[in-house]
């Protein structure tokens, strides 16, 4: 599946800029920011203002791939206990 990079202005602590992201990571970047009830301007301000190098667009991908990764690994997580705990009981 294709995802054409896409240039978006956005506002980031009253600075109007660009950023060049893939459409599935503005999909994410919505996402998140509903689940989290701010704009998209608020949190791509906290992303800038954590970021420690490289440009924002980088660094946007790395906050979405951490926060989908991070989800995932919850989902899984009572699995994983839930296996442990039953081979502690077997034994």
């Amino acid at each position: 599946m294709k995802s054409p990079v896409v240039k978006r202005s956005i506002v980031v602590a009253g600075h109007k800029t660009s950023v060049s992201l893939e459409e599935a990571f503005w999909n994410g970047m919505k996402e998140i920011s509903s689940v989290r009830d701010m704009t998209l301007s608020e949190l791509v301000g906290e992303i800038d203002g954590n970021r420690q190098q490289g440009n924002l667009s980088s660094a946007i991908r790395l906050f979405v791939l951490d926060y989908f990764r991070s989800r995932a690994l919850q989902q899984t997580q009572p699995t994983v206990e839930a296996k442990a705990d039953s081979s502690i009981v077997a034994h």
